[in-house]
């Protein structure tokens, strides 16, 4: 199959989110993937795990090639994965996870050539003093050509600059920025563009649909195309909340309206939900050193309540409602992981606690949700 063809694509479910969980699972096509079921619509992937890339979670990978066929390297493509060192490449996780793909005829992404975090210090670093631009647009242009290079042929899909804006500042400031000024951006398109001149490239960002951040997004794309550098899509992160307001349905509906208006295709590219109470106050503490506060805080360690399992469908099916809708302009939604044990979410802000975004619960068997999406796409 010609990885190009992967990237384009040429009544009431509400009420059965009551029903029990059995006889969801008994109505749904078992053989029928989700992936299948909305060939139709859009691309549906996931983000594989360095964990289950290294074989430690075996059963992982036949449910993945069940159920998707769009992936995403959760971490083994970020720079301190891939390139630890000047002089040292690591492609054995990055292998695998591009023979997988192969063998499962899959959209692969690659994720990601230039972020602020996960990559080495010692990158900005020349003779114990700040490098200079003239080393450090070297070192940028030497990391991403050969990574493209040795992928062109299999990863169709890039995501080249992720999280480079902040919502509140514009530029958020980091290494990358402090050395290089804005023109990191437009050189790392560039570079890639150069490395593969048919790859769809991507900008993902999270919070978005944050108008502040929309607006200077779009306001940077249009920069760099007045330049004649060609960004073909944006990443949506979508890591949302179950509360139906954070962010709205209509926040992102207006969201991908505006992207999609300057000539960007949609991604949705990291798709979770969270079910736990906002804890970004607590930020990187271990849930166990937060013990008057830690029940509030992690509710649910002992298992998901059925009520907020339904919530948790709703949620979904509302998302991928809006998604389906919007299908011309949406080529991809890519969940960011597969079931609960793997999920960012439970070291991510606090450490230690028990989350439940994904579609699959811990011991990787479907939830209320999954259901809930099968019958919304066969239904539609």
């Amino acid at each position: 199959m010609d990885r190009r063809q992967l990237i384009y694509r040429g009544a009431c479910a509400g009420a059965s989110l009551s029903l029990p969980l059995a006889r969801l699972r008994a109505e749904a096509i078992k053989k029928t993937g989700l992936a299948e079921v909305y060939k139709d619509y859009f691309k549906l992937g996931t983000a594989i795990s360095t964990k289950t890339l290294s074989g430690e979670n075996p059963s992982m990978l036949p449910l993945i090639a069940r159920e998707f066929n769009a992936i995403t390297a959760e971490n083994a493509m970020k720079w301190s994965s891939i390139h630890p060192s000047h002089d040292r490449w690591n492609w054995g996780l990055c292998d695998k996870f591009v023979n997988f793909g192969r063998v499962n005829s899959m959209l692969m992404v690659g994720h990601t050539l230039v972020w602020h975090k996960q990559t080495p210090s010692s990158l900005f670093i020349d003779r114990g003093k700040l490098i200079s631009p003239k080393k450090l647009y070297k070192r940028l242009g030497n990391h991403i050509s050969t990574v493209v290079d040795r992928y062109k042929a299999y990863i169709a899909v890039w995501d080249v600059v992720n999280e480079a804006f902040d919502e509140k500042v514009g530029w958020r400031k980091s290494s990358w920025y402090d050395v290089l000024g804005p023109n990191f951006l437009s050189k790392s398109f560039e570079i890639a563009r150069e490395a593969d001149p048919t790859a769809h490239l991507i900008y993902n960002d999270f919070k978005l649909e944050n108008k502040k951040k929309q607006v200077f997004a779009i306001q940077q794309i249009k920069r760099l195309q007045k330049k004649g550098v060609r960004v073909d899509g944006i990443g949506l992160q979508c890591h949302v909340e179950l509360d139906s307001g954070k962010p709205s349905i209509e926040q992102l509906e207006e969201t991908i309206i505006n992207f999609y208006n300057e000539g960007l295709q949609v991604h949705i590219t990291e798709l979770d939900v969270d079910v736990l109470p906002n804890a970004w106050t607590y930020r990187d503490q271990h849930i166990n050193d937060l013990s008057e506060k830690a029940d509030k805080l992690n509710p649910y360690k002992d298992g998901l309540p059925k009520k907020v399992g339904i919530l948790l469908a709703e949620r979904y099916e509302e998302l991928f409602r809006l998604f389906i809708k919007h299908r011309d302009k949406i080529p991809r939604v890519s969940l960011w992981g597969t079931s609960d044990d793997e999920t960012w979410k439970n070291y991510r802000p606090v450490v230690g606690r028990t989350n439940y975004p994904l579609l699959f619960n811990s011991k990787q068997q479907p939830k209320r949700a999954y259901f809930a999406l099968h019958k919304l796409a066969t239904d539609s």
